[in-house]
């Protein structure tokens, strides 16, 4: 008999849906495309995009190839679903993107040159993204190269530019003047091309407001219960519950120092468990500075985050060896660790490791 995984990540799907919906009000109208690359944000991407379409979604976003084949194979038949590779045209990706019906968002010069080679020797108009950058400056043409490339249109020659997108970089910061300036980009460069539908807004863009919509928004995070200013929105629910069982319980007494070094030493009598998880199972180690785990009706302080083991200070709670613990769930909350760990919620969610036990509720 196998060994149980001692940590568990449990996705909760009926969750994912709820978010789905929220999301989906929001928009207004707008097509809700889910961005599911890195693994559905290392959720499993078979089984949210499977629950994401029998929510209604047809449109989805991967980051590379791969990724979209591995989505295309993971949807199976009858799931006609539009598949947008965000890395583009690759060397020689002609023959791979269309035998998995994927389509390229093409990002450069160089990648709509070789996309329009490769679909004029194809013999047939190919459908493919148009990504320009508004001012992110990380992926798509820049403003004068879409410029440009409306006075030479036969650069585009096989080529069916069903959307056009781009990206914000401060929808986080609902009054940042960069998001009204990226819109006011986008707004212009879309005038040059009518035929394709707009898609600007991710997670956060859908709550500037009804000018950030356009035709389609592409969620992210929020679907995954990442609030969209980076902190817990009630409107969400917690799709990732990461649990672990006590190991051990011991009472330490002021002076005693916890873990490696001598970083954390108490300065008060302490009652602490010992929870079968750490960093190699996801957790991130700079957490234990402001994070919390939740344990018999109470947050509890994480001391220490070591590789395979976590410290947690637990009071007077009400707990045995065993007990699971939850250490990111619908109440140790998602925005709350990525804010601990000075980082965001994308990087907490993609950390959980194969490691942890994956348990799914209510599969499509």
């Amino acid at each position: 008999m196998a060994e149980p995984a001692l940590a568990r990540l449990t996705v909760d799907l009926d969750a994912l849906a709820h978010n789905f919906q929220v999301l989906k009000d929001a928009a207004g109208g707008a097509e809700v495309a889910p961005v599911v690359k890195a693994d559905g944000y290392g959720l499993g991407v078979g089984p949210v995009a499977r629950r994401l379409w029998a929510e209604g979604a047809r449109t989805f976003f991967v980051a590379g190839l791969a990724e979209g084949e591995a989505l295309r194979a993971a949807l199976g038949p009858g799931r006609a679903a539009t598949i947008i590779v965000l890395d583009g045209f690759g060397t020689g990706a002609g023959p791979r993107l269309n035998a998995a019906a994927l389509t390229p968002a093409l990002m450069s010069l160089p990648q709509i040159a070789a996309a329009s080679a490769w679909a004029s020797g194809s013999g047939r108009p190919w459908k493919v993204a148009l990504h320009v950058d508004t001012g992110m400056n990380r992926q798509g043409l820049p403003p004068e190269e879409a410029t440009a490339l409306l006075q030479r249109r036969d650069r585009l020659q096989g080529l069916n530019i069903e959307l056009l997108m781009s990206h914000l970089g401060s929808a986080t910061t609902p009054n940042d003047p960069r998001n009204s300036s990226q819109l006011a980009r986008f707004a212009e460069i879309r005038d040059g091309f009518p035929q394709a539908r707009a898609s600007l807004a991710a997670s956060a863009g859908i709550f500037l407001g009804p000018g950030y919509r356009f035709d389609q928004v592409r969620p992210g995070i929020s679907l995954y219960g990442g609030g969209p200013q980076e902190r817990p929105d009630a409107r969400l629910k917690a799709v990732a519950a990461l649990t672990a069982p006590i190991l051990d319980i011991r009472n330490l007494r002021p002076g005693d120092i916890v873990g490696y070094g001598s970083g954390v030493r108490l300065d008060r009598p302490a009652r602490v468990a010992v929870v079968a998880a750490g960093y190699a199972d996801g957790l991130i180690r700079s957490a234990r500075a402001g994070g919390y785990a939740w344990l018999d009706g109470a947050r509890r302080p994480l001391l220490v985050v070591n590789m395979d083991l976590t410290v947690v200070e637990i009071g007077d709670a009400k707990a045995s060896v065993g007990d699971a613990v939850e250490l990111l769930g619908p109440n140790a909350m998602l925005d709350d660790l990525a804010e601990a760990a000075g980082t965001v919620a994308h990087e907490v969610l993609v950390r959980v490791s194969r490691r942890a036990e994956r348990v799914y509720l209510g599969e499509a």
